[in-house]
């Protein structure tokens, strides 16, 4: 069986022992990396380059987001969870933004945490149910006139632009999209600047919140 391969990247020890023991009882996740701190992140994970980044936001040297957006310049491949106490919507917006694929609660039952895994994993997109209601609210609400959503808007886009949409909403790299679709990059972003005009939207947390709205990402 092919395993999962997991960094911990959290400042607390117990906590990252926790975990890694609640992540052993599954046959195909393996805890391959602990980190102390964000700078200590970005080091194991071009050194280890895990399957998933499970990151802490608040660490010292260096934040979980900082480290997150470093990770991600690096290795766009990259999937990073966030695991984290804040149940602050910015703090998923942020992380959203800075290249995240999850965000998770830690007070969140162990299976929670292992679904969202393998779920960010697989290329998908992954939000706690606790946050998911407030992201959704807080994106409407800053996404003003035009925002994405609304019936004439959607026609309006291409098949095309709507997968490539997709594909960027679950977290997919323009390299990797590009192999998929065996399109190149500089054509991708013709498109995805096409449809973020088309829909009045201007960043990655408002194309996820457009492709929650669609139920695109309902399996993730």
């Amino acid at each position: 069986m092919n395993k999962l391969t997991l960094l911990l990247c959290d400042d607390h020890p117990v906590l990252r022992s926790g975990i890694s023991a609640v992540l052993a009882s599954h046959d195909d996740l393996e805890v391959i990396g602990q980190a102390a701190d964000g700078e200590q992140a970005v080091k194991l994970a071009a050194e280890l380059q895990p399957d998933v980044i499970v990151m802490d936001v608040s660490m010292p040297r260096m934040d979980g987001i900082e480290a997150t957006a470093r990770i991600k310049a690096a290795r766009p491949t990259a999937r990073i969870l966030a695991l984290t106490v804040h149940e602050d919507s910015d703090y998923v917006h942020r992380l959203l933004e800075a290249g995240a694929s999850g965000y998770v609660l830690k007070r969140s039952a162990a299976e929670d945490l292992a679904r969202a895994i393998h779920s960010v994993a697989a290329g998908g997109l992954y939000l706690d149910p606790r946050v998911a209601d407030q992201v959704l609210a807080g994106l409407r609400g800053f996404a003003g006139p035009g925002a994405a959503g609304t019936p004439g808007q959607r026609a309006r886009l291409s098949e095309r632009e709507a997968q490539i949409l997709r594909h960027l909403a679950a977290g997919f790299a323009m390299k990797e999209i590009g192999v998929k679709l065996d399109l190149s990059v500089r054509t991708l972003e013709t498109y995805k600047a096409r449809a973020m005009e088309k829909l009045g939207i201007s960043s990655r947390a408002e194309i996820v919140d457009y492709a929650l709205k669609q139920g695109w990402l309902n399996d993730a």
